[in-house]
């Protein structure tokens, strides 16, 4: 494939600038390419990091063996500048995907990974379009100093990705004449997050509601108009939240002022912000849309992320009750320990008899089945040492239990002692399994003396992209 210079670093500045910006949005994300530049040319494959692999033959099926991909696309002349609305997706179970055409390059499709704990791919699908439109707007030019530009806009994407989704969602529900000014409003969000009162980070509930919806709101207080905050006003906000804070009310905001106070079910098309102290929610309609922290944007849920756990126990005889009652039990110890911030350890023992650990042990062991026997275990949990459960009959049967062993290959000094102890403890007992949670949030699900949860290891980008290969050459391997 002779690709001059140009195009090669425009592909590399594209994929790498989405890569980062989606990497501070979701955490660590791999990016890859199916494109053709003019129409009747072989379809290639821009996949430095192997996220495709693994899918090779839904990818045969859909570009190959038929022409799915065609399917409802216009011609290329036909095409103003833009189109992806009529693209089929290509369903790739833990990928988000989004295809279109320009003028300039007659067909791309963008992959990007599907985090388990993202809150929507609406704001990732966001990106993807952007990424389209930057690709086709560089190839069709030969300025090279733009391509920085080009980069930087990708890597600070995250506030417009956002908005972009609410104000597509919105349009969709109540029809394109709205009077909402949605990037307004996550200005204000990220302002009243940011600004403490009385040492305090914001906590209670903030809804805009579309200004014609005002009427069907439950109101308890309304302010007079002449008195009614802007929402700009960050400070007065943020002190008027008080009010709310802990409670089942909300402050209400026509996107401009703060309207009153009000409880009870929203009108459709409401964007509500939840705030937690140093972190909050951002909802539509009831649905979350992404979180915010640190004055960014984020996709993820904050719930804690055990796939691999579920995954684990799979593998365990277990019957579907067991598996389900034992996942339910830790996933509440784990969501406790996060939400108020403190380290523990959860040993799951699938002996029969359990093993005998140095701690705390009862004289009858306690069932986690009932919100205050579980309460109780989070508050074992906090004390220094891990829980020991039963998993096959989803009980607890001590704590503060030490966890020793010898030193393996594969401990990672970055982390705490609790962690390096659960590796060094599993590779001793390769059919247990220790759930870590770090006080700053992190959970670490280990097994045979092996972080499950650890990111694996990918390749690294290259500075510079080879051309790449034709579809056919790639599923060839």
């Amino acid at each position: 494939m002779g690709l001059d210079r140009h195009h090669l670093l425009s592909l590399h500045t594209v994929l790498e600038g989405l890569r980062q910006g989606l990497c501070e949005f979701s955490g660590p994300s791999r990016v890859a390419l199916v494109y053709a530049q003019v129409e009747g040319d072989p379809l290639w494959v821009v996949d430095p990091q192997n996220l495709l692999r693994g899918h090779e033959p839904r990818l045969r099926e859909y570009f190959l063996d038929t022409d799915e991909w065609r399917s409802g696309l216009p011609s290329p002349e036909d095409v103003a500048y833009f189109d992806q609305l009529h693209a089929r997706r290509l369903g790739l179970a833990g990928i988000v995907s989004l295809g279109g055409r320009a003028r300039s390059v007659a067909y791309q499709m963008w992959f990007t990974e599907q985090h388990p704990n993202l809150c929507s791919p609406g704001p990732t699908r966001h990106w993807l379009e952007l990424a389209l439109r930057q690709l086709a707007t560089c190839l069709n030019g030969d300025d090279i100093l733009t391509l920085d530009s080009v980069s930087n806009t990708l890597q600070e994407m995250a506030p417009h990705a956002v908005c972009d989704c609410i104000v597509d969602e919105r349009a969709r529900a109540l029809g394109p004449d709205t009077r909402l000014r949605v990037a307004n409003i996550l200005a204000a969000v990220m302002q009243i997050s940011k600004t403490p009162e009385e040492g305090a980070w914001a906590r209670g509930r903030l809804a805009c509601v579309e200004p014609s919806r005002l009427s069907r709101v439950r109101y308890l207080v309304r302010l007079p108009k002449a008195e009614r905050p802007r929402l700009e006003n960050g400070k007065h906000v943020r002190k008027m939240l008080q009010a709310v804070e802990r409670s089942e009310r909300l402050l209400v905001s026509d996107g401009e002022h703060i309207i009153g106070v009000a409880s009870g079910d929203l009108p459709a098309g409401s964007v509500c912000a939840n705030f937690n102290g140093r972190h909050g929610m951002l909802f539509l309609d009831g649905a979350p849309v992404c979180s915010f922290s640190d004055g960014a944007f984020h996709s993820s849920n904050r719930r804690p992320n055990l796939v691999t756990l579920e995954e684990a126990l799979l593998e365990w005889p277990l019957d579907d009750g067991q598996r389900t009652r034992l996942f339910a039990a830790i996933s509440r110890l784990v969501t406790e320990a996060g939400e108020q911030k403190y380290g523990c350890a959860l040993i799951l023992d699938p002996y029969t008899p359990l093993l005998t650990l140095s701690g705390h042990g009862l004289e009858t062991p306690m069932p986690l089945d009932a919100d205050a026997r579980l309460s109780l275990a989070a508050g074992l949990a906090k004390v220094d040492g891990a829980l020991h459960l039963s998993a096959t009959r989803n009980q607890l049967c001590g704590f503060a239990c030490l966890m020793d062993g010898p030193s393996i290959p594969g401990e990672d000094r970055s982390r705490g002692a609790r962690y390096n102890s659960a590796l060094r403890f599993t590779h001793s007992h390769p059919e247990l399994i220790v759930v870590v949670v770090s006080s700053d949030r992190p959970v670490s699900v280990m097994r045979k003396g092996v972080d499950l949860s650890r990111p694996p290891a990918w390749p690294p980008v290259p500075t510079m992209l080879r051309p790449p290969p034709t579809i056919a050459q790639w599923l060839a391997g």
